[in-house]
């Protein structure tokens, strides 16, 4: 049996790249879950990441990172103000270890 087949329709979807926006076929694109949890699938809405940007990725535990961007203001505020913010909040999280 053919991953095509497998996949279904699938294999026809056409997914955005969320890093650098290509368009690609789904079944050339990983999904990203930025909860970092991709096995729990039930009522998930996946993003996806093209397979080069993905290689470029760092797969290392991502627990409380979305969290902590959400407390930075991420995409809310400016570049400045962010790095300073999200600097605290880890630099805290680091001292109460």
């Amino acid at each position: 049996m053919t991953a095509s087949i497998l996949l279904g329709t699938d294999a026809l979807q056409q997914v955005t790249c969320i890093a650098c926006g290509e368009t690609v076929a789904r079944e050339d694109a990983r999904e990203y879950d930025k909860y970092g949890d991709r096995w729990s699938r039930e009522g998930k809405e996946f993003e996806y990441l093209c397979k080069p940007c993905h290689q470029d990725c760092c797969h290392q535990n991502r627990d409380g990172l979305e969290e902590t961007l959400m407390a930075a203001n991420a995409g809310r505020t400016d570049r400045k103000t962010f790095l300073r913010q999200y600097c605290e909040l880890t630099a805290d999280n680091t001292n109460s270890s």
